[in-house]
Order: structure tokens, then C-alpha cells, then sequence
């Protein structure tokens, strides 16, 4: 294992995917909890959530609460998300996906009960920090995820594959056939849409995005990957579209259209590791990003620390 982890971190260095920042623990990397099979799929419901809220109102102009009220659970509205500049093939394309996440949640709270909705942060604000941060300087114009195709396609692409993986890690500690079943089906779908965006972005891979000069779409979905792994602190679990050759499927391609690890399996990540990426502190304990008040389940709220916690007016209520 140690002479794995020498490999990876080598490989890092060569491909130009940032891994000084990046802390390998065994214990900070462990996805055995103390979590029963139904605190996985409620932490999961979270990232459904983000993405329920994120794909509808971008395609639609109306969140989950206006196509069925009851699956937040009282949870609050989000902030910041509206509809998108889309272009008619990728609108439809995201619609489809905002259905899909209502059928996801409905799965999940018909086997399960639910959880209540966490605040979601889906500003233009938001998202423009964690771009910003990826690139390592500030958007010129500030990005909007919601502005045009290319812009939510690259927005898209940050949330999405943090799901792949959580999907991919819960599995191994499931004890019931019926939640292996319904993960199995989630992971199923939550792949297909991954693939999809990845596949979108793939075909523009030499467009530059305008807010970032002259970085390719290509090079800002490398730098996005860089901000996951460095979040998640375990290591490579992400990559972007183009990777050198000795990085692609059996070192024979310089494409990347799918992310996965040198037997071209998904990589898997924590609850941990996702709480860090998508609170964008690094932290699973600091709530922040796309979940400033923390998300929610047993799981989400074990890790929250009173110091932390509660920072933002909004969360006086948590």
C-alpha cells in the first residue's frame, strides 16, 4: 500500500494534478462509520438535493417544492438558484436530470423516511469562489453558472461526480439487499449523468472560457479535479478530461471522459471526503459552500463542531 501511494503521489507530480496539499490517513480516509445502511443513503439524499434544486431550477425555473412539496420535509428554500441561459438540446438534457433527482429522493424517502433539506448555496457567488479557487485567481467577468451553456456545464461538473463516488464508497458497508439494490440503481443513473456532462464538456475541450482568459475547458475541468482531491485530503480520487498518456485507460489514451483509477474502476470517496469537497473548507467539521449550515442526517451532524457551526445568520434555526 505504502508503495502504491509513493506511485500515485509520483504520478501526481507529473501530471501537473496538485498533491502537496494532499494528506493520506488512514483513519481521516475511512468509510467505516458507525453508520447503519439507512444514515448512507439519508447523507446521500443531500447530494441529491443539491442536485434536484440545481438541475430544475436551471432548466425549468421552478424547485423541487413546486413539483412535490413533501420530499424537503420542512427543510429551507434554497438560495441563489435560478433558471439558466441553456441552449434547447442542453435544457432539455438537464430537465431530464432534474426529474430524475425527484425520483432519486422519492426512492430514497419512500424506503427510508428522509431527511429535511439542508440550505443550499447555489449563488452565482458561490460557484464563482469555488472556480476561482480551482484556477487560483478571480474571474474577469465573474462567472455565472447560469449565464450560458458552457458556464452551467462546468458548474455541473463539480456536483454531480462528488455523488459518483459517495455512491461507490457506501456500498462496501451495506448489510441490507434492499438498500444495496436501491444504491445500486442510484450509482447506476448518477454515473449516466456524470458521463453525459463530461461528454458535453468533452466536445468543447479546446473552447476558452471567457472569465478565466485563456484557460481551455479542458484545463478548468483539470483544475476543478485539483480543488476536489486537495478538499478531500485522500488522495487522487478525480480527474479531468484530458490526462497524460501514462494517466489514461491502460496507458493507451490521452482521453478522459470517464474518471477512474488505473484498473478503469470509479474511485470512491467518504462522507468525510465529501463533506470537505462540497463545504469547500477542507473541513468535514466547518460547514461552508454548497451546504453553509451543514448537510444533514446522523452522519452530516455527528461531524459538525460547536465552534464552527452556526456562523451565518441563516443557520440560527440548525
Amino acid at each position: 500500500m505504502f508503495r502504491f501511494s509513493l506511485f500515485l503521489v509520483f504520478l501526481t507530480a507529473l501530471s501537473g494534478i496538485h498533491a502537496s496539499p494532499v494528506e493520506y490517513d488512514a483513519l481521516r480516509c475511512s468509510g467505516n462509520l458507525s453508520a447503519t445502511d439507512v444514515d448512507l443513503v439519508h447523507f446521500a439524499m443531500n447530494l441529491e438535493f443539491t442536485e434536484a434544486e440545481f438541475f430544475l431550477k436551471a432548466s425549468t425555473g421552478k424547485g423541487l417544492d413546486a413539483f412535490n412539496a413533501t420530499l424537503a420535509k420542512g427543510g429551507p428554500a434554497p438560495i441563489g438558484a435560478k433558471r439558466a441561459n441553456l441552449d434547447p438540446i442542453t435544457n432539455r438534457i438537464i430537465e431530464e436530470f432534474g426529474y430524475q433527482e425527484i425520483g432519486h429522493l422519492r426512492a430514497i424517502a419512500d424506503m427510508t423516511g428522509g431527511i429535511p433539506r439542508p440550505l443550499l448555496n447555489l449563488t452565482r457567488e458561490n460557484f464563482a469562489m469555488f472556480m476561482d479557487r480551482a484556477v487560483g485567481r478571480r474571474s474577469k467577468p465573474r462567472f455565472d453558472p447560469y449565464a450560458n451553456s458552457l458556464n452551467y456545464l462546468l458548474a455541473s461538473y463539480y456536483i454531480p461526480y462528488v455523488g459518483l463516488t459517495g455512491y461507490v464508497g457506501a456500498i462496501p458497508y451495506l448489510v441490507y439487499f434492499n438498500i444495496k439494490r436501491l444504491v445500486a440503481g442510484l450509482l447506476g443513473v448518477e454515473s449516466g449523468q456524470d458521463a453525459v456532462i463530461r461528454t458535453l464538456l468533452y466536445e468543447r475541450q479546446d473552447e476558452t472560457v471567457e472569465e478565466y482568459g485563456g484557460v481551455t475547458v479542458a484545463e478548468l475541468t483539470n483544475e476543478i479535479s485539483n480543488l476536489r482531491n486537495e478538499l478531500g485530503m485522500c488522495g487522487i480520487k478525480d480527474e479531468g478530461l484530458c490526462v497524460p498518456l501514462w494517466l489514461g485507460a491502460e496507458n493507451r489514451t490521452t482521453s478522459n471522459i470517464l474518471s477512474a483509477d488505473p484498473y478503469s474502476l470509479s474511485y470512491d470517496r467518504t462522507p468525510q471526503e465529501i463533506l470537505r469537497v462540497m463545504y469547500g473548507t477542507g473541513n468535514e467539521h466547518c460547514p461552508g459552500g454548497f451546504w453553509p449550515c451543514g448537510a444533514n442526517g446522523r452522519i452530516a451532524r455527528m461531524f459538525l463542531k460547536k465552534g464552527c457551526h452556526g456562523n451565518d445568520d441563516a443557520c440560527s434555526d440548525y
